[in-house]
C-alpha cells in the first residue's frame, strides 16, 4: 500500500491498523534501503559511504511534502568551514566551531543512525545542526510516527484511547546545547553521545534507539561559541528571546521543538557550583499542567543528580560540589515563571523540561586560567553534561509510556477546555502552597480587524507571530461580541480549546501580579503581546458566545493599503509605520511631519505609497484638507550609545544607527549626518573631554534631538541642562506590564494603554518647559510582573499618576525622556513608535 493510501487511512483508523496497513513498527526492520531524499540544506553535493548516502539539496528545492515523507537516515554532507585557530573553545580543550561538521560528516558516513541538518543560520550566516538519533526507518514508518505526533497534539481523545500508538510511537527527547555561547562543553557531551550511539553494541542503547528518537541541538550560538561571548553576534542573549523570537537561532531551534514536539527536554548551560538540575522553585508559569510537568520533572531531576554523583567527583579532590536541585533546596530565586526561557517554552509543547547548569567556571574571568586548569575543568564539565543526557534518556526510556500519555493529557485538558488541576500533597508529597500556581482561561481571544483594530500592521504580525508558535487561528464567518462590543466579522478568533492552550494564553493573556506572593526572582516577571505589541485584543470571557469561525489559517490577511486620494496621510502607530516613514524618506519622497506625529505624503507620490503600503503593511488615509508640517529629510540617523539589543529595535523601525560610546566621541565624532543622540547607556558626561562635551553641546543647540532612557539618560540631559526636572526610581527589581495613560501630542498620541517597565523611573519637579507625554495610571497601575515595596521603598504606590514619558524645548536643545523600558529585549514593540516619533520630534523642533 503506498504512504499516500497510508495518510487516507490515518483519518478513517487507529494507528495500529495504520502500521498493520503497512508502516511496519519501530522495532522492525525496513523494508528497503532508508531514503535520502531532499533536504533543506543550502548546497549541492554528494557522497556515498557504504550503505549510507549524504545528500544537500539546491535551494530551488521545495520543502519536502507530508504526504511523501522522507525515511531515516536523512543524511546531508555538511558544509566544512574553513579552519578557525581563533577559536575560542580550542584553549579548553573543546571542539572549535570549525572541526563539528567534519565529524558529523564523519559519523553519518559510518552509521545509519544518524542523521544531520542545517535547521537554521546564525546573523554571520554559520550554521546551526540538528542530530537526530534513530534506528532506520522506512518512509512508511516515517509517516506513521508523523500521523501519530500529529494525532497526539491535535486528536488526544483518540490518541489516549489508541493502544498501538502506545507501542509503536517513537518517544522523543531533544537536548538544546550552547545557547549561551561562552557556556561550552553541552556541545562536545553532545558530541560524545552521538559517536557513542552511532556504534554501541549495547542492548540497552539498540532498544532506544529502536522505540525513540534523539534531537540534538549541537551547538545553537555557534557565534558566542567561537568569539568567547554570552550572547549572539547580535547582542541579543537568546535564552531570554523565546516569546518575541527575534533572532534566527531561537527561531530554528523554536521551529525544531514544534516539530519534534519531545517528550523530554534538556537545555546545557554553565556554571553553578555544584550543578543546578531543574525543577524550579516558585512561583511556578500559572498556564502550565503543572501537575503532569512536576511528577516527571522532579524525578528525572533526581536521576540526573544521581548519575552526576555515581561519576566519584569531590569538592576536595576535584571542585565539584554536590548538585543542587532548586524546587528541593531552595525557597526562591530560581523560578519558571516566566515562558522566556528555552526549556520553560519548551514545556508549553508538552515537554518534561529542564535547565541544567554544569559547575565548573572556565568563562568570564576564569577563562585567563592556564590551559591545563580550564582543560581539566572543560573535561570534568563534559562528563557531567554527558551524565546528565544519558540519565534524561534512561527516564524516558523507563517512563514512556507514562510521559506519553501525561503529553496526550496536557493537549487532551487544552482541546476540551478542561479546568487545570491543582497539585495537592495527594498526587505529589513534595509539594507545598508556595507551588501551586493556576489560572483561569477565557473562552478565547479576539484580534478585531478594521475600525476596531488599533493598528492593523500590529494585528497581522501578532496572528503571524502566534501561527509560528503552532498556535491555531481562525476567522469569524460572522460579527463577534465580547463584553458588549461587536468586532466584524472577518476579525481573528483564537479559540483556546486547543492543544497549546497554555501558550496560547501566556502570549495573549495579559498576566498575573504576584508582588505578594515571593520576594525575589530571577528574570522578567510580566509581559504580554497582547498589552504590549499594539494590537488590540478582547479576551471574551467562559461564558460568552462563540462565532461560527472557519478553517485554521496560515497566515494573517495582508493589511497594507492606500485608502484615500491626494494628500495621504501616515499613522505612527507601529513599527511598521516608522520603517515606511524612513522607507519614504530614504527614496526621496517630501515627507512632511505633523503636530499630532502623523506625517504626510504628497499626492504626487502617490505610486511610491501604493508600493510602500504593500512593502510594509501599512495603511494610508486621505490627509485632511490643506494640511501642511515640517518637511522630514532623508536619511535619518540616529547616534545610539545603547545595548546592541536596542540598536536593533531602531534598526527594525528603519533609522540608520551609528553606535557611539564616550570613546568614540573623545575620538573625535563628526555630526554632520546626525539627526538625533539617543542614550541609554555606555555613556557619561565625566567620561567626556572637554571637545566632546563642546561637539555635543553645540549639536543639540543646533537643532539637533536628544532622547535618552532611564537614569543614564536623564544623568546625560542634566549634564546638558536640557530638562529641568527629578528623575525618581523604584525598587530596582521591579519590573512588569503596567497602565498608563498617554497624552494627545505628538509624541503620546494613539499610545497603547500598556508600557513596559525594568527598574521603574519617572520624573518629578517638572520645569515650565517640560510637558508629559505619558504617565503611570493611577489604578491597578502594575497589570502583571513584580514590584513590591511601599511608596517610601520604590514601589508602586510611590509612581502612580507619575510622569513616565516627557519631552520638551529649550535655548539648549529639544529633549525626550523615558522611564519605562520602550525597546526592552525588542519586546514591547506597541511602545516602539514612541520612541521613534521621540526621535523625530527631538530632531525637528530646531
Amino acid at each position: 500500500m503506498s504512504s499516500r493510501s497510508l495518510v487516507r487511512l490515518a483519518g478513517l483508523t487507529t494507528v495500529a491498523a495504520l502500521v498493520a496497513a503497512g508502516a511496519a513498527a519501530p522495532g522492525t526492520a525496513p523494508s528497503r534501503m532508508p531514503y535520502a531524499g531532499d533536504s533543506p540544506t543550502p548546497h549541492v553535493t554528494a557522497m556515498t559511504s557504504g550503505a549510507a548516502a549524504l545528500v544537500t539539496a539546491s535551494t530551488e528545492t521545495a520543502p519536502h511534502s507530508p504526504a511523501a515523507p522522507r525515511g531515516y537516515p536523512r543524511q546531508n554532507l555538511l558544509v566544512e568551514p574553513p579552519v578557525d585557530t581563533s577559536d575560542a573553545a580550542i584553549k579548553l580543550g573543546l571542539t572549535p566551531y570549525h572541526a563539528i561538521a567534519p565529524k558529523l560528516n564523519e559519523l553519518q558516513g559510518t552509521s545509519q543512525r544518524v542523521s544531520a541538518e542545517v535547521i537554521g543560520q546564525t546573523v554571520t550566516g554559520r550554521e546551526v545542526y540538528l542530530v537526530t538519533l534513530t534506528a532506520p526507518e522506512s518512509r512508511g514508518q516515517a509517516k506513521a510516527q508523523e500521523v501519530m505526533r500529529d494525532r497526539i497534539l491535535t486528536q488526544p481523545v483518540q490518541a489516549a484511547r489508541d493502544r498501538g500508538l502506545a507501542r509503536h510511537y517513537k518517544t522523543p527527547i531533544f537536548i538544546n546545547n550552547n545557547i549561551h555561547g561562552n557556556e561550552w562543553e553541552g556541545t562536545d557531551a553532545a558530541l560524545r553521545l552521538i559517536e557513542d550511539y552511532a556504534t554501541s553494541d549495547d542492548p540497552e542503547v539498540l532498544q532506544t534507539l529502536e522505540s525513540s528518537r534523539i534531537y540534538l541541538v549541537v551547538t545553537m550560538n555557534p557565534d558566542g561559541r567561537h568569539s568567547n561571548t554570552r550572547a549572539n553576534a547580535s547582542g541579543f542573549d537568546m535564552n531570554r528571546d523565546f516569546i518575541t523570537a527575534t533572532q534566527p537561532e531561537v527561531v530554528a531551534v523554536r521551529d525544531a521543538l514544534i516539530r519534534t514536539q519531545p517528550l523530554v527536554m534538556l537545555d546545557l548551560h554553565g556554571y553553578v557550583n555544584g550543578t543546578l538540575i531543574e525543577p524550579t522553585t516558585p512561583p511556578h508559569g500559572e498556564n502550565y499542567e503543572y501537575d503532569l510537568f512536576i511528577k516527571h520533572a522532579y524525578p528525572n531531576g533526581l536521576g540526573m543528580e544521581q548519575a552526576i554523583l555515581d561519576l566519584g567527583l569531590t569538592a576536595d579532590d576535584d571542585g565539584v560540589n554536590p548538585p543542587q536541585i532548586p524546587f528541593r533546596d531552595w525557597d526562591e530565586g530560581w523560578d519558571d515563571w516566566p515562558p522566556i526561557f528555552t526549556p520553560q517554552y519548551a514545556a508549553f509543547h508538552g515537554a518534561v523540561s529542564h535547565t541544567v547548569e554544569i559547575p565548573l567556571r572556565v568563562n568570564n574571568s576564569a577563562y585567563t586560567l592556564p590551559e591545563a586548569e580550564l582543560q581539566r575543568r572543560s573535561a570534568i564539565n563534559t562528563d557531567i553534561a554527558h551524565a546528565a543526557m544519558t540519565s534524561s534518556i534512561d527516564y524516558l526510556q523507563e517512563h514512556r509510556g507514562e510521559l506519553l500519555a501525561d503529553q496526550i493529557e496536557i493537549f487532551r485538558r487544552g482541546v476540551t477546555g478542561a479546568d487545570p488541576v491543582e497539585v495537592s500533597e495527594e498526587l505529589f508529597p513534595e509539594i507545598g502552597p508556595e507551588d501551586v500556581y493556576l489560572t483561569d482561561y477565557p473562552r478565547a481571544y479576539v484580534i478585531p480587524v478594521r475600525d476596531h483594530q488599533r493598528s492593523a500592521p500590529a494585528a497581522a504580525r501578532l496572528v503571524n507571530h502566534l501561527i509560528a508558535n503552532g498556535i491555531e487561528v481562525r476567522t469569524a464567518r460572522q460579527p463577534v461580541t465580547v463584553e458588549g462590543t461587536t468586532y466584524p466579522a472577518g476579525s481573528y478568533v483564537v479559540d483556546l480549546h486547543q492543544s497549546r492552550r497554555g501558550l496560547a494564553n501566556a502570549l495573549l493573556g495579559p498576566g498575573t501580579d504576584i508582588s505578594d506572593r515571593v520576594d525575589s526572582m530571577y528574570d522578567i516577571s510580566g509581559w504580554s503581546l497582547g498589552l504590549l505589541w499594539g494590537a488590540d485584543v478582547a479576551a471574551l470571557p467562559q461564558d460568552g458566545r462563540m462565532p461560527t469561525t472557519g478553517r485554521v489559517i496560515g497566515a494573517a490577511t495582508p493589511t497594507g493599503q492606500v485608502d484615500g486620494e491626494g494628500d495621504l496621510l501616515l499613522r505612527l502607530d507601529d513599527p511598521a509605520d516608522l520603517s515606511a516613514l524612513n522607507h519614504l524618506a530614504r527614496s526621496g519622497v517630501a515627507v512632511e511631519w505633523l503636530d499630532d506625529g502623523t506625517v504626510l505624503v504628497p499626492a504626487e507620490a502617490a505610486d511610491q505609497a501604493d508600493l510602500t503600503a504593500n512593502a510594509f503593511g501599512v495603511v494610508f488615509t486621505s490627509a485632511p484638507v490643506g494640511a501642511a508640517g515640517t518637511p522630514v529629510g532623508d536619511e535619518f540617523v540616529v547616534a545610539a550609545a545603547a545595548p546592541q539589543t536596542e540598536q536593533w529595535a531602531l534598526e527594525e523601525m528603519g533609522f540608520q544607527v551609528r553606535p557611539i560610546s564616550a570613546t568614540v566621541l573623545n575620538d573625535g565624532f563628526s555630526y554632520a549626518d546626525i539627526d538625533a543622540v539617543y542614550v541609554s547607556s555606555g555613556l557619561s558626561w565625566n567620561a567626556l573631554n572637554e571637545t566632546a562635551r563642546d561637539d555635543l553641546t553645540s549639536f543639540l543647540a543646533n537643532g539637533g534631538g536628544y532622547v535618552g532612557k532611564g537614569l543614564n539618560g536623564t544623568r546625560l540631559n542634566d549634564s546638558l541642562d536640557l530638562l529641568d526636572l527629578t528623575f525618581e526610581q523604584g525598587r530596582g527589581d521591579g519590573n512588569g506590564v503596567v497602565a498608563v495613560d498617554s497624552a494627545d501630542t505628538g509624541i503620546g498620541a494613539n499610545a497603547p494603554a500598556h508600557s513596559f517597565v525594568y527598574s521603574p523611573g519617572w520624573f518629578t519637579e517638572l520645569g515650565p518647559e517640560v510637558q508629559v507625554d505619558q504617565r503611570y495610571s493611577t489604578d491597578e497601575l502594575l497589570v502583571s510582573g513584580h514590584w513590591a515595596g511601599s511608596a517610601d521603598e520604590g514601589g508602586q504606590d510611590a509612581a502612580a499618576g507619575q510622569a513616565l514619558v516627557v519631552s520638551g524645548v529649550d535655548h539648549d536643545g529639544a529633549a525626550v525622556l523615558f522611564g519605562s523600558e520602550p525597546l526592552f529585549r525588542a519586546h514591547p514593540k506597541g511602545q516602539y513608535p514612541l520612541v521613534g516619533r521621540a526621535l523625530f520630534w527631538s530632531a525637528l523642533q530646531g
